[in-house]
């Protein structure tokens, strides 16, 4: 495999940590992207990976902000080089039934969780196909898929990535650009160990796997489609939920 340079937006969190470790791993340059008002916390991040001899580096850049991630990408590729592969993996989460979901945390979720993609991406998609390799993986979700109670603003933003994905890779696919999905189910990072047990042990009862995922497995699912082998697979959604929801 040639070694190439991967953007990994919100790369400083659970998931997102985990894609890096593997593409550095796999022998590419790894950026991880962060928000800018959280520098310090970056800064520690990319010690402790450079304490595992991995080849990362990180940006900051807002990626509700179309010229932010401008800017980011300009930054990275004047210091590290052109970015060959981009995983868009920054989300957040701000839950509440409909009739209660008040309207910034309806655009808060669309804004990173969806308008990010289009952020992001738009900044290095000509490159990409004018030279003839890219690698787009976008972070979706099972309830993107089958949508979850309370979160109505989450599962349109990560299913709006399901149509981006099939739209853009359409676009891409000539020029040698590939641009797919990954959909995790519940997986297991900070977040879902600071749940009750009792609400994980439930969760985990509907899971055919009887785990939940890692991010690990999610990792490994990102990498599998970053590699140079995988360039006849575009325009695809590969869940990584144990069998908690199944579709084709």
């Amino acid at each position: 495999m040639s070694k190439r340079i991967a953007l990994v937006t919100g790369g400083t969190g659970g998931i997102g940590s985990e894609i890096c470790r593997t593409l550095a791993q796999k022998g590419h340059t790894v950026v991880a992207n962060y928000l800018p008002a959280l520098q310090s916390e970056a800064e520690a991040w990319l010690e402790r990976m450079k304490g595992e001899g991995l080849d990362v580096h990180i940006a900051a850049g807002d990626v509700s902000s179309f010229q932010s991630c401008a800017d980011m990408v300009q930054d990275v590729e004047a210091r590290i080089g052109p970015i060959d592969i981009l995983v868009n993996c920054a989300g957040i989460t701000r839950d509440k039934t409909l009739r209660k979901m008040e309207e910034s945390q309806w655009r808060d979720v669309i804004n990173i969780n969806l308008g990010s993609v289009f952020n992001v991406t738009r900044q290095v998609v000509e490159g990409m196909t004018s030279r003839g390799f890219g690698r787009i993986v976008n972070i979706s979700s099972v309830n993107g898929q089958k949508g979850q109670f309370g979160q109505a603003n989450y599962s349109a933003a990560k299913a709006g990535m399901h149509g981006f994905t099939m739209a853009v890779a359409q676009e891409t696919a000539a020029k040698g650009v590939t641009v797919n999905t990954v959909s995790p189910g519940y997986t297991a990072t900070a977040m879902t160990e600071a749940m009750p047990e009792d609400v994980r042990n439930a969760i985990v009862a509907q899971i055919p796997a009887g785990r939940m995922g890692s991010p690990e497995d999610v990792a490994f699912a990102v990498a599998m489609l970053c590699d140079e082998q995988a360039g006849y697979i575009t325009g695809a959604n590969l869940p990584v939920n144990g069998g908690l929801f199944t579709s084709f």
